[in-house]
């Protein structure tokens, strides 16, 4: 709360680059989304990675971590006014007067100033975008709480398609406790589509401390292959890895703290895979009606659909897709896979 309530107030403020890296070129449906958007609302941006999903037209989409809103307001447009996007952050909302750190009695009475916390500076700019976008009402909401605790803001089980989250997940001391959450609120074959820094091993007591190294999404970081034992152990399909890139410190005071090991930022995608729906591998052919991925759809880093062209599939792949909200962009039949898939991160 106080390093992104108080301490950041722009992206430049960043003394790594953890919470600015893209792996991935943006595609031009979302490069003009991100135009329309309070540039405000942008300054404020401290996401890694790409997380915006495809397939979204009329989806409930639940973002953590939401920040300044950057990411909701692209996933408004793209989920349309009939779709709804909600963010939850756990910034709180009060403005400070001077120096000190009580409520401001007046703050009501106040113009915005960059003394706001995240989750103000969301909400402040609703009704702009939805007079930008031609929206009749909102189709965007933003909370205050903490992503470990979705129930306490009334958020009821199975009631979004999508969970993405982008970058904050490794600020949470209990990783285990958001993906539980994550999981309750999708509805069956519903996504967590998400970004967030991983390290290459487990860290030791000294870095989880630092409190500059957890501000800046390193301290808290998970090692890799935890995320894979969480998600088996909550009930999500096997991580599909999407993109990642190495993250760079920049800082020698830092470097030296964090010694030899290393940081990646990394997208990944998790599935609420109902067992109604595995039913052993298969052929599937990619029928091209997605916007913006007409010809082909890059699923994850394993598998690349190209329109009309019939690709072998794995069991948890082939549940995935007949289960999900994919499953009507896609010819589906049951059968063997001629060799196997590759399964995991590399």
């Amino acid at each position: 709360q106080d390093y992104y309530g108080k301490e950041l107030q722009k992206s430049k403020d960043l003394k790594t680059n953890a919470c600015v890296t893209s792996s991935r070129p943006v595609p031009k449906v979302v490069r003009a989304a991100l135009e329309r958007v309070h540039d405000e609302v942008v300054s404020r941006y401290y996401g890694c990675g790409l997380v915006i999903p495809e397939c979204l037209a009329a989806c409930r989409i639940l973002d953590l971590g939401s920040g300044s809103g950057r990411d909701c307001y692209l996933l408004s447009q793209l989920v349309g006014e009939h779709g709804h996007v909600t963010g939850i952050d756990m910034t709180r909302g009060q403005v400070r007067c001077g120096a000190g750190a009580s409520p401001c009695p007046l703050s009501i009475l106040l113009p915005p100033s960059p003394s706001f916390s995240q989750v103000e500076v969301a909400k402040k700019h609703i009704a702009y975008h939805m007079e930008k976008f031609g929206y009749q009402k909102p189709n965007v909401e933003f909370l205050q709480g903490y992503m470990e605790k979705l129930g306490d803001v009334g958020l009821a089980n199975e009631s979004y398609d999508i969970v993405t989250s982008n970058c904050v997940i490794n600020l949470v001391p209990d990783k285990r406790a958001v993906l539980r959450e994550a999981y309750r609120v999708l509805k069956p074959g519903g996504e967590m589509y998400f970004s967030d820094v991983y390290a290459s091993q487990h860290l030791h007591e000294t870095i989880r401390k630092h409190r500059v190294l957890w501000g800046e999404c390193l301290a808290g970081a998970l090692y890799w292959r935890d995320l894979y034992s969480i998600a088996e152990e909550v009930g999500f399909s096997a991580p599909c890895l999407v993109t990642a890139s190495p993250i760079t410190i920049g800082d020698k005071e830092l470097e030296s703290i964090l010694g030899d090991c290393r940081f990646v930022s990394a997208t990944f995608r998790l599935f609420r895979v109902p067992e109604s729906s595995r039913a052993g591998p298969g052929q599937v052919t990619y029928k091209g009606g997605i916007v913006g991925h007409e010809q082909e759809l890059v699923f994850d880093a394993n598998f690349t659909f190209k329109k009309g062209e019939e690709v072998d599939v794995d069991a948890e792949m082939a549940a995935i897709l007949r289960s999900s909200r994919f499953a009507e962009e896609f010819q589906i039949r049951d059968g063997r896979t001629k060799t196997p898939a590759p399964q995991g991160c590399c």
